[in-house]
């Protein structure tokens, strides 16, 4: 079994900033991937930002150059900042896990946290 914890979010002002941390835990063998997806009201999941076992990082358009991510390997943990915080970037938020539970490449399986809501107010 695998869980995703989260922690963070909750209610800024716009322009302010926010800190959302992940961290997996249960039978893990490898995490190739991992990172942050959200749903804001009316619209479809979309990638907030990821970052790969080998450091690579990937960004949603909407938050391009206001999100960073870091990883913690040791941890199996990630922890994304937001800053510069519009209404639009509320919803919720979701930890996402591209893992490995044994060696086996059959093992390989996507997995997601319950979510954690951000609420940026004018």
């Amino acid at each position: 079994q695998v869980d995703l914890v989260e922690s963070g979010g909750g209610r800024v002002q716009a322009g302010g900033s926010l800190n959302l941390s992940c961290t997996a835990s249960g039978s893990i063998f490898s995490i190739p991937d991992m990172g942050w997806y959200r749903q804001t009201p009316g619209n479809e999941r979309e990638l907030v930002a990821t970052i790969t076992i080998d450091g690579r990082t990937k960004l949603g358009d909407t938050v391009l150059e206001r999100a960073t991510i870091s990883a913690n390997k040791a941890e199996k943990s990630v922890l994304l900042r937001m800053n510069n915080l519009k209404p639009e970037d509320t919803g919720v938020y979701y930890c996402f896990a591209d893992l490995l539970t044994t060696w086996r490449i059959s093992s390989r399986g996507n997995y997601w946290g319950q979510g954690t809501q951000v609420t940026v107010s004018p």
